[in-house]
């Protein structure tokens, strides 16, 4: 069988043509007007030279644009790079460059970005959506082409997505993810949870994120209507859930937080809404007990963009018990927890790092064989998350293996400690990181943002730590800052603060 990410768009149109695909502000397209869109598209990238294996790069927010030309550009066997429309000038400038992508299509609000890099970086053609100055619009690419299906060329093994991480310890890296990556990893979402067909699924988790991209694959694989939301706002998406039936979305831990916030949520005709997913972070169980008691269930996701997206799932059929844990390993997905000095499988409830198997494993990372070969042993992925399995399976996150502190040869995992510290209610952030120390090798510093107008001191947050934890856990010191840095998926940058902290 030979896979085609575009292929199964076409198929989701020949049996649901009139289907409802894609919802935005300004428009509504069945399954069947979107697929004639997409091939005129690909009739366009061909016209425009693009071939099989280049790379045609997307820099817009969440529409059916991002769609159109993503599987026009799986038909034709190029490449799409999503790009996180966050990240500054610079950073867009070193993915365009080590892709060496040949077109980029872009959204109006970003071109003073686009106009700024177009002589640093190797792109020949721009392609906007909405008005601009320069460069040629999307609707007007599309006009007088083809719609008939073209050549489908990449299946399989071939690279259809090109996805770069987010950079925490260095330069990002290009995650390759293939058509049968893709195929996959939609087959396990739609076969792990409820998913079905017709559903009504907003898209409002950012398509540059493998959490927001990953279910377009599974909502075509089923047939579902996908209703994009550019941009957050807690408010709106209550009244876009209620207005256009919403059964499901894909969500962060922050995004739950604002929604919950809203006044009146309990007298809102919410009777279509099955769920909410939600990951990118643990998911804190006071979250998922608060949406609980509003009759909504939240189901926890651990993913990696390395993994094609979700590598377990907690749903509320496991329990609540089992909430702080991450569930179960997605179909067709499988973990084991290996030692990461010798490769050695451990046993249940034995903490060493979460290797990921099955037929989502990606790739590799574009034109860097060193770090591929550091992340891929016997095909299976190393996550360089530190974890465990208990005896039923459910998979439990202990902290990233790079962080883990070593004090006195006893590990301490500043996640643990982190948990601890934030549950003072005048911290309003917290980071935890080692520091080099002549007698223990590493001990655990604590980095805290307090909320305003609060008089939380040091000798108050140790105090705390020494409550709840070993005394070799406990951190030794305290260091007050206006703000935790992250990047902008929200990851704390704790390289950074190691650099303040040595």
């Amino acid at each position: 069988m030979n896979i085609n990410i575009g292929r199964m768009f076409a198929n989701r149109a020949f049996l649901t043509p009139n289907l409802e695909a894609c919802v935005g502000e300004e428009y509504r397209y069945d399954y069947k007007e979107m697929n004639q869109r997409i091939n005129r598209f690909a009739a366009f990238l061909c016209a425009s030279g693009i071939h099989q294996g280049d790379r045609v790069a997307i820099l817009a927010k969440n529409n059916e644009q991002v769609l159109t030309a993503l599987f026009a550009t799986a038909k034709i066997g190029a490449i799409t790079l999503v790009l996180n429309y966050r990240l500054q000038g610079p950073e867009l400038a070193y993915i365009l460059s080590d892709s060496q992508a040949k077109l980029l299509v872009y959204g109006a609000e970003f071109t003073k970005v686009v106009d700024s890099l177009k002589d640093q970086i190797p792109v020949k053609t721009f392609i906007s959506i909405g008005e601009t100055d320069s460069d040629r619009q999307f609707e007007s690419a599309l006009q007088n082409r083809d719609d008939a299906e073209p050549e489908i060329l990449g299946k399989n093994d071939d690279p259809a997505v090109l996805m770069y991480t987010s950079g925490t310890t260095g330069k990002p890296k290009g995650v390759t993810l293939t058509h049968g990556n893709l195929f996959w990893a939609a087959t396990g979402l739609a076969n792990t949870l409820n998913w079905a067909h017709k559903y009504r699924y907003l898209s409002v988790a950012p398509l540059f994120h493998i959490g927001g991209l990953a279910p377009v694959f599974a909502n075509i694989h089923v047939g579902c209507t996908m209703v994009f939301m550019p941009d957050f706002a807690p408010g709106k998406a209550w009244q876009i859930i209620v207005e256009e039936k919403i059964n499901f979305a894909m969500t962060v831990p922050v995004m739950l937080q604002y929604m919950k916030m809203i006044p009146g949520i309990e007298n809102m005709d919410l009777s279509c809404l099955k769920h909410f997913i939600c990951g990118g972070s643990a998911v804190p169980q006071p979250l998922i007990a608060a949406y609980r008691n509003l009759g909504i269930d939240v189901h926890q996701v651990y993913g990696a963009t390395e993994y094609s997206g979700a590598i377990s799932f907690w749903s509320p059929e496991m329990g609540f018990e089992k909430s702080h844990s991450m569930g179960k390993p997605v179909f067709h997905g499988d973990i084991k927890i290996i030692a990461p000095e010798t490769g050695r499988e451990l046993g249940p409830d034995k903490v060493g790092e979460i290797c990921i198997l099955g037929p989502q494993v990606f790739k590799g990372y574009w034109g860097n064989q060193a770090a591929t070969d550091d992340a891929l042993v016997q095909g299976h992925y190393r996550s360089g998350d530190l974890g465990k399995k208990d005896a039923q399976g459910f998979v439990y996150v202990v902290d990233r293996l790079k962080d883990m502190i070593i004090s006195g040869s006893e590990n301490i995992y500043p996640a643990e400690l982190e948990s601890v510290i934030a549950s003072h209610p005048d911290i309003a952030d917290v980071a935890v990181v080692g520091r080099p120390d002549e007698k223990w090798g590493e001990i655990p510093v604590a980095f805290v943002v307090k909320k305003p107008e609060t008089t939380v001191t040091e000798e108050e947050i140790i105090q705390v730590c020494r409550k709840n934890l070993a005394g070799f856990k406990c951190v030794k010191a305290v260091f007050f800052i206006d703000e935790i840095p992250r990047n902008t998926l929200g990851k704390v940058l704790k390289r950074s603060l190691r650099d303040q902290n040595n």
